[in-house]
Formats: structure tokens, sequence, C-alpha cells
């Protein structure tokens, strides 16, 4: 560690944490914290890549750079990988002045979870899955289902669930059989500085700079944009002229947290219709529709914005094919729990599943942290709800979503709070479900896992 920081790495993510939080409302996710402690440490991308099982590229341009973008706009000033602890610091300063404070995080489960880089040879739970990983668990059906229809002309696959549930580590894997096939393949992940989203223009503009620049085809932008034009007719133009027109092989078009734009009105609607003219062109006959059926289109979304939306109003409804990720089945938390070398016995994968039932992301944290902290399931089930718990990140970007919506918090506390099923208006019903919250029971609703009651029982009385 940098002996030199006047920092520790407790106050670091702390103080992190609390300014994405604000500029954004999401904590910081553990992919990010891990390349904040690797940059607090001095490591190298390269040496971060090589201890997690990521690669380069994804670690410094899709967490890195939007990281260290967050915490510029939320400080105002240009923060780097090389810089960030000073600014962090002045930050601190300007907190301790007026008197503020940064919520705290467990400084000794901090420890634990960062003081050896290979324990067990354990991966820490979070974000995509790394295609060589002993701990991804397959979903051999969905799976073989995506990998049959990519392999058809002008295809369309919608892969959507709530956060955590594995869509894009089922992309990469879409991407990766899409490769084995000789296709070619661009990853583009919409998560991205806000500005990009001002309007519709800029937006397109920028979307088709990323797939050309991703192709490794120089930016021609201004050649094939003509103001005479809609910016989806510019932007349709750019890819069959330019970037389909040539290619010999399909090219698989992935567009990971599309969620992003949904929550967009001033770009959504037009992005949405964009999509839709995309696939569509794939049926036409003719040079045109040949140029277009080489473009095989991934779109992948979380659900919990439909908390946002119309319930009447589904951004891409009726086009693709959807793919939508369940939770695991017992015979898979079995075998995850026997890949972290954990000895559960039946009845308690009864109590764990009892507790965060088949939730992918769940059921990891909770035997990651079985693992590394060598406790028994019962004590984990005795912080499960609590601050120090391995879930409180989860439940807390729960809780502040709910805190946007009242009517639904309201809603989901009378949920949590009853003994028994309970019914809830079709709007109601159709958002916390859409939010992973809530699971159906004949015509009534109770909380998707016993974790849910625990938290939110005591978090949402005086909402």
């Amino acid at each position: 560690m940098n002996s030199k920081s006047d920092l520790t790495w407790e106050k670091v993510q702390n103080l992190a944490d609390d300014l994405v939080f604000k500029l954004t409302g999401r904590h910081l996710n553990d992919v990010e914290i891990k390349v904040l402690w690797g940059a607090y440490e001095g490591k190298t991308y390269n040496e971060l890549a090589e201890n997690l099982g990521f690669s380069v590229i994804y670690l410094s341009k899709d967490v890195g750079s939007p990281l260290w973008k967050k915490l510029s706009n939320a400080l105002g000033e240009e923060v780097t990988k090389k810089n960030f602890q000073q600014a962090l610091r002045r930050y601190q300063e300007k907190r301790s002045a007026f008197g503020g404070t940064t919520h705290n995080i467990s400084a000794n489960n901090t420890a634990s979870i960062y003081k050896d880089w290979s324990i067990e040879n354990l991966e820490f739970p979070g974000g995509r899955v790394p295609l060589n990983s002993r701990f991804y668990v397959k979903r051999y059906e969905i799976e073989s289902l995506c990998y049959e229809t990519i392999k058809q002309d002008g295809v369309l696959i919608r892969i959507k669930a709530p956060q955590e549930m594995g869509k894009t580590s089922l992309l990469e894997r879409i991407l990766s059989e899409s490769e084995r096939q000789n296709y070619q393949t661009v990853n583009l992940s919409l998560e991205t500085d806000s500005t990009v989203f001002s309007d519709i223009n800029k937006f397109l503009r920028y979307f088709c700079a990323c797939v050309s620049k991703q192709l490794g085809m120089p930016n021609k932008l201004n050649e094939f944009w003509d103001d005479i034009f809609g910016c989806n007719d510019n932007a349709t133009n750019y890819l069959e002229e330019y970037l389909l027109a040539d290619l010999n092989n399909p090219l698989v078009l992935a567009l990971d947290k599309v969620d992003l734009v949904f929550e967009q009105p001033e770009i959504a609607t037009d992005f949405c219709r964009l999509i839709r003219a995309w696939h569509d062109l794939a049926t036409r006959s003719g040079n045109r529709g040949a140029i277009w059926k080489k473009l095989r289109l991934i779109v992948v979304h979380s659900t919990e914005v439909y908390s946002s939306l119309d319930i009447n109003y589904s951004p891409l409804q009726g086009v693709g094919r959807i793919i939508a990720l369940e939770e695991f089945t017992p015979e898979q938390v079995q075998d995850l729990t026997k890949r972290y070398e954990l000895d559960l016995v039946k009845t308690e994968i009864e109590q764990l599943m009892n507790l965060v039932g088949g939730h992918p992301h769940l059921v990891r944290l909770a035997l990651d942290y079985l693992k590394r902290q060598q406790i028994s399931l019962e004590e984990l089930l005795q912080i499960a709800s609590k601050e120090s718990s391995p879930f409180r990140n989860h439940l807390r970007q729960h809780l502040w979503n709910l805190q946007q919506y009242r009517d639904l918090a309201a809603a989901f506390r009378e949920v949590v709070t009853k003994n028994t099923p309970v019914k809830l208006r079709s709007n109601e019903a159709f958002k916390l479900q859409s939010m992973g919250l809530v699971k159906t029971q004949g015509d009534d609703w109770s909380p998707s896992y016993n974790l849910y009651r625990q938290y939110f029982a005591a978090q949402l009385v005086e909402l």
C-alpha cells in the first residue's frame, strides 16, 4: 500500500462512494471498487487484469475511464488514476470544514476482502463473470438458444432482467461464440458521460463514432451526416453505406445498459424507432436487404427502468427475441457451493435460498463471504440485513430507487410488513416485479426474498 498517503483505503472508498452516489444515485459497484483499490495500491491496469481475470481494455475503458469521469463531474475538476487521491483529500478537507461526514464502511470487512489477491483463487463477485471463470454457472437452454439465434440473418436479441442477474456475463458468452463463427463483434456499453444524452443528434453521432472506432475504421461522420435529413436517417446511412457495405462477415452489435437510454425521454423514442427500423430493413429483399442481413443486434437492459415508465409503454415492445433471465435452481446453487469448496449440507442450502432465493449475485455474495470470512451460515443469517452485511450495497441501491417513487415504496412497505401475500394495483405490481422486489402467488404478491422482508420492513417504516 502507498505509505505516503494520509488517506486510508477505507477513507478513499467512503469518499469516492459518497461522491458517485450523490452524482448518480448509485453506489460504486464491485468492479469499480476493484479498480479504485488497484489505483490506490499503485497497480497498473495490466496487473489488475492479470489478477482479476478481466481484459485490460474492459478495466481501463469500460470501468476506469467512466469512474474517473464520474469523480470529475462530482468534484468539478479533472480526476485521473494518478491524481484521484489528491482530489479526494481536498474533498475531505472541504467536508470537514463544514462538519460533513461520509457514510461508514466497515474497515474490518474491507481489509479482509482486499488483503490477499489470491485467497483460495476466489474472484470478487460483481459485474461480468470472466469467460474462463470457475464460478460461472451455465444456463444451458438459454445459452444454446442465443447461440443458434445469433446465426440468423438480421436478428435482434433482447436480454432483459433486473440488475445483477447475469445479463452482461451472458452477453460476453454470446459474443465469444460469435467470434468463433468468424463474425465481427462490437460491444458498446451506453454507460457514458451524461452530456452525450443531451440531444438525439449528439447521441447518434457518438454512437456511430464508437461503432466505427471498435471496428477499426476511420471516423467519417462528416462525410455521411447531412443536416437536411433526420438524425435516424443519417445514422442508418452511416451504417448502411459505410460500416456494413464492405463487410464480408456478419457484424454482431451488442448494446449494453440500454436502460440508460430509456431513462432519457428526449432520445429514447427516436433511438428505439431506429433499432426497430434496422431490424425491419433486414427483412427486405434486394441489395439493401442483403446489407442489413449482415447486422445482428443484441440489446441488453435492466428492467428497473420500468419503474419510471408508463405501464402500457415498453420501449421495444413486440420486436426481437426476448431472453428473460431466471434465478438459479437449487441444483445450480448446490453446484456453485461446491465450486467455492464450501461444505454446506442440503438443509443449509435450503436456508440460504430461503434468504436470497436463487438470485445469482446475492448467492455469489453469500458464498464468497462465507469462504473469505470463514464463518458459519448461521452467523451470516444473523447479519444479513445489517450494515455489516455483504448484501448492503445491493439493498441500498433498491432503497434509493424506492425513495424516488413514494407510491411504490408505500406499496412495497405493505408487502414486507404483512405475513401473508397482499393484493397490489396492476401498475404497482408490474413496476415492483420489474425491479425484482416482488413475486406473485396467485393474484397476490409477496417479497421476492426474505432478505428483502427483513431489510425493508425496517427501512420503510418512516416513508
